[in-house]
């Protein structure tokens, strides 16, 4: 059986993405909780990727925005 989470992540619209939460199921340096802060387009305005801010330090890294579709690495919300 697939989780909520799985199901969810499976559907994700990256159009909607921005200012969405998210928990790290590995974190490292203590960065457990995440927010999408910022969409990365290419020169044709497709999305390719988000800026995640970590919410106990305010580091921010750049990932695919697929990357967020792993249910073993992310889980949406923060929990």
């Amino acid at each position: 059986m697939i989780n909520d989470n799985a199901r969810l992540n499976n559907r994700l619209n990256p159009e909607k993405l921005l200012l969405t939460k998210w928990t790290a199921l590995n974190p490292e340096n203590k960065e457990l909780h995440f927010i999408v802060t910022k969409l990365l387009r290419n020169d044709n305005e497709k999305i390719i990727g988000c800026k995640l801010e970590a919410v106990i330090n305010k580091n921010s890294y750049e990932i695919d925005w697929r990357d967020l579709k792993d249910s073993s690495t992310w889980i949406t919300g923060w929990n």
